[in-house]
C-alpha cells in the first residue's frame, strides 16, 4: 500500500526512522548484473546524516548488508534484498511530542489515516526512509551503466541564492568538491554561509536540486497515462519535502512563443539530434536522445529548533517546542535521493521498452 514503486524493476521498502533498521527488495533486476558495493557504500555515504555541520548531527553509518540475489559479485536475477540498521537513534528526544501534531509534519495526517503513528522521528513519514531508495537507486545505477547512461544532481539554489548557469557550463565533477553539492565553488561558499546562518538563527530553508541524464536512447517511455515526465514527476514528488517538479524549460517555457520554444530536428550522422531542448529530452511523455534535465524544489525542514503552537490528538491547543537533530537543509543530502530515484525510473522504462517491440 504505497510502499512499493515501479513496474519491471520495482522495489519495496521498509523499515522506520527509529525501529531497527530499514530495508528494500528489488525485484526484476536482470541478472548478469556486476554489483559493486563499494558504489553502493558511496552512494550511501553522501545521503547519510553528520556528513557536515549543514546537515543533521544524527550519527549513523548506513551501513548495509546484501542478503539475496548476489552471487560472486553478480545479480541472479531472483529479488536483491538489503538491509540498513539503525545505530544512532534517540527516540527520547521525541517523547515531548507523543500526543502533540508538529507544524508542517505527517503527525496529524498518519493519525487520521492509522489511528496511531510512530512520532519517533516522524516513524515511516521521515526522510530516513530514503535511505533504503539510495541503496536500491545505486543498483539501478549499475544497470544503466552497461548501457551507458549517466545521471547528475546537483544544488542549484538555497533559499534567494540562485546558480543562474546551465548545466551545460558547469564542471559536475565538482559537485561533489563541497559540502553543500553545488558544481561552482562561489556559489558554494555563499550557500554553505547562508544556511549555517539560518542554522544559528534556529530555523530552516528550502532550496532547488537540478539533475541531468545522459545517454537516454530515444523511444523509452510510454503515451498517455504512463509519460516519462510523469513518472519521473512522481518519483520526485514522493521524496519527503518536495514541493515542486519541472522538466525541459519549466515554468519558463510559458515566457516563450512557439517560434522560440520548437525543438528543431537534424541530422548528425546516423542519429536525428534538436537543435535546442526546451522539452528536456522527453516528447509526448518518450524520450528524444537528447539529455533529460529538470528540477525538484524542496521546502524549508519543517522541525525548527523554536516553539510553535498547535494541538494535540484531543485537539486542546499545546505548544510544540523543537528539540532533537535535524537538517537545517535538506538538498545538500537530497542530491543522492533525487540521482536515486531518476535511476530507478530509468531502469525501469529501460526494461519495459525492451518489451515493447521485437
Amino acid at each position: 500500500m504505497g510502499n512499493s514503486f515501479g513496474r519491471i524493476f520495482r522495489i519495496s521498502t521498509f523499515g522506520e526512522s527509529h525501529g531497527l533498521g530499514l530495508g528494500v527488495v528489488i525485484d526484476g533486476c536482470p541478472a548478469g548484473v556486476a554489483i559493486d558495493e563499494d558504489f553502493i557504500r558511496e552512494e550511501m555515504q553522501r545521503r547519510k546524516p553528520g556528513q557536515s555541520k549543514i546537515t543533521t548531527q544524527r550519527k549513523e553509518e548506513d551501513d548495509f548488508k546484501i542478503l539475496s540475489g548476489v552471487f560472486e559479485g553478480k545479480s541472479t536475477g531472483t529479488p536483491i534484498g538489503m538491509v540498513i540498521m539503525n545505530t544512532d537513534q534517540k527516540s527520547k528526544d521525541y517523547s515531548h511530542i507523543s500526543d502533540k501534531f508538529r507544524p508542517s509534519h505527517a503527525d496529524y495526517t498518519y493519525f487520521e489515516k492509522y489511528g496511531i503513528r510512530d512520532y519517533r522521528g516522524g516513524g515511516r513519514s521521515s526522510a530516513r526512509e530514503t535511505a533504503a531508495r539510495v541503496a536500491a537507486g545505486a543498483i539501478a545505477k549499475m544497470l544503466l551503466k552497461h548501457f551507458e547512461i549517466s545521471i547528475h544532481a546537483y544544488v542549484s539554489q538555497v533559499g534567494d541564492l540562485k546558480l543562474e548557469k546551465n548545466y551545460r557550463d558547469l564542471d559536475l565533477t565538482l559537485t561533489e568538491s563541497n559540502i553543500v553539492r553545488c558544481p561552482d565553488p562561489q556559489m558554494a561558499e555563499e550557500m554553505i554561509s547562508f544556511i549555517d546562518g539560518v542554522r544559528k538563527d534556529r530555523d530552516t530553508v528550502g532550496g532547488i536540486v537540478s539533475c541531468v541524464a545522459q545517454g537516454v536512447p530515444p523511444g523509452i517511455g510510454e503515451p498517455v497515462f504512463d509519460r516519462l515526465h510523469a513518472e519521473l514527476g512522481k518519483a520526485m514528488l514522493s521524496i519527503n519535502a518536495v514541493k515542486g517538479f519541472e522538466y525541459g524549460s519549466g515554468f519558463e517555457g510559458v515566457k516563450m512563443r512557439g517560434s522560440d520554444h520548437n525543438d528543431t530536428f537534424y541530422r548528425d550522422g546516423d542519429k536525428v539530434r534538436t537543435k535546442t531542448n526546451h522539452s528536456g529530452g522527453i516528447q509526448g511523455g518518450i524520450s528524444n536522445g537528447e539529455d533529460i534535465y529538470f528540477n525538484v524544489a524542496f521546502k524549508p525542514v519543517a522541525t525548527i529548533m523554536q516553539d510553535q503552537e498547535s494541538v494535540n490528538e484531543s485537539g486542546d491547543a499545546v505548544l510544540v517546542s523543537g528539540k532533537g537533530r535535524h537538517d537545517p537543509c535538506v538538498v545538500p543530502r537530497a542530491v543522492p535521493i533525487v540521482e536515486a530515484m531518476c535511476a530507478l525510473v530509468l531502469a525501469d522504462y529501460l526494461l519495459i521498452s525492451r518489451t515493447n517491440k521485437l
